[in-house]
């Protein structure tokens, strides 16, 4: 996208988290704890992958998409499609982005990006 910034990639943590789980050091059930709403957020609104769940690997991955902001409102903390973006990113001056992953067989869930998108315009004036 255009005028995405502060892009912060948590693959590093997704992997140091697998490999805990794999080596012993934790359980499944530490990780696969999903919010009710998060897992309904991903069922109604998400955005289905061809990533297979770490955990499980029964199951593909979902995204779900937040967005939040300032300028957004109402809009702040709620899922958005990804087509959707481009079109906000160009009507708000800044805004942040945060795509989970989420299974929803086992509940699994993380944070996969964040990122700040928006034209960098200061905010108008409040009328």
């Amino acid at each position: 996208m255009w005028s995405q910034r502060a892009v912060v990639d948590y693959g590093l943590a997704r992997r140091a988290t697998i490999q805990s789980i794999r080596s012993g050091h934790m359980e499944a059930r530490d990780v696969c704890d999903a919010h009710p709403y998060l897992l309904r957020a991903a069922r109604f609104h998400g955005e289905p992958t061809e990533r297979v769940c770490p955990i499980c690997e029964h199951r593909k991955v979902t995204n779900v998409t937040y967005v939040y902001g300032d300028e957004l409102g109402r809009l702040a903390g709620r899922v958005k499609a990804t087509a959707d973006l481009a079109d906000m990113a160009q009507e708000y001056g800044e805004f942040r982005v945060y795509v989970v992953e989420v299974c929803q067989g086992c509940s699994w869930n993380h944070l996969a990006v964040s990122f700040v998108l928006g034209t960098g315009d200061p905010p108008g004036p409040c009328l």
